[in-house]
């Protein structure tokens, strides 16, 4: 699978190349050969081109996104859309990669600001040490040039998020389709009473675990979808359609 578009910046780091390329509409960033990490629209930033991105926002009908933590950055898609589109929600983001980060800020957009703090570092340190408020929603998503980092499904990177998160939030994992399985589920239910899951076309298998259910009906839940789509710009009603509870 090639890259599309051409190259407009490569840099490195101690974990291999950070690249930018761009299409004339759109902009992606990878870190190998093979596979973007991210994309964004030049024009609208706010929207998430990524389907599993855009999947990962169901999480929206469950919470307010007052309080949100993000594990992993990349182009920084989805907090650019949360910073744009929801002027209450303060961001902490850790992501290990300095060199990501500035490749965000420069050719993605990523806001400044007082409501978004990036944190350079592990997830797992971040999660360790750093102090913050509790969360409503965390977002976790930690991919390298190989695919998915061991980290998120470990046990103590679990229970950590389980612990940040305030009663009634919401842990959202970007996984694929091969990790669906009873050892994934079983080391889930060692801390969240709830699983949801979301399939995409690309192959991503998005999870939403919680303490407790969100306690809607499916109309309440469409009808929520339709409201924050709106405030989205894109709907979240065919993902809607495809969350699963699990087991």
């Amino acid at each position: 699978m090639s890259l599309p578009g051409h190259e407009i910046y490569r840099g490195y780091d101690e974990f291999g190349a950070v690249r930018v390329l761009d299409d004339g509409d759109k902009r992606y960033l990878a870190f190998g050969d093979q596979d973007e990490q991210s994309c964004c629209l030049r024009n609208e930033p706010l929207m998430p081109e990524h389907e599993y991105v855009r999947a990962m926002l169901l999480a929206l009908l469950f919470a307010e996104p007052k309080q949100v933590i993000s594990l992993g950055l990349g182009a920084g898609a989805l907090n650019t859309c949360l910073h744009g589109r929801f002027a209450s929600c303060k961001q902490q983001i850790a992501e290990l990669r300095p060199e990501v980060v500035e490749v965000a800020y420069r050719f993605f957009q990523l806001p400044r600001g007082k409501r978004i703090q990036v944190h350079t570092q592990d997830a797992l340190g971040f999660l360790r040490h750093v102090e913050t408020r509790k969360a409503d929603i965390i977002f976790s998503d930690i991919y390298g040039a190989e695919g998915l980092s061991d980290q998120q499904l470990g046990e103590e990177y679990l229970t950590l998020c389980a612990e940040r998160l305030k009663p009634g939030g919401w842990l959202v994992m970007n996984l694929w389709r091969e990790h669906q399985g009873p050892d994934t589920l079983e080391l889930l239910l060692q801390q969240f009473g709830t699983i949801y899951g979301c399939h995409t076309q690309s192959g991503n298998w998005i999870v939403f675990a919680a303490e407790d259910d969100h306690g809607q009906s499916q109309s309440q839940l469409e009808k929520r979808a339709r409201v924050i789509s709106q405030q989205l710009n894109f709907s979240l009603l065919p993902f809607l359609k495809r969350l699963k509870p699990f087991p």
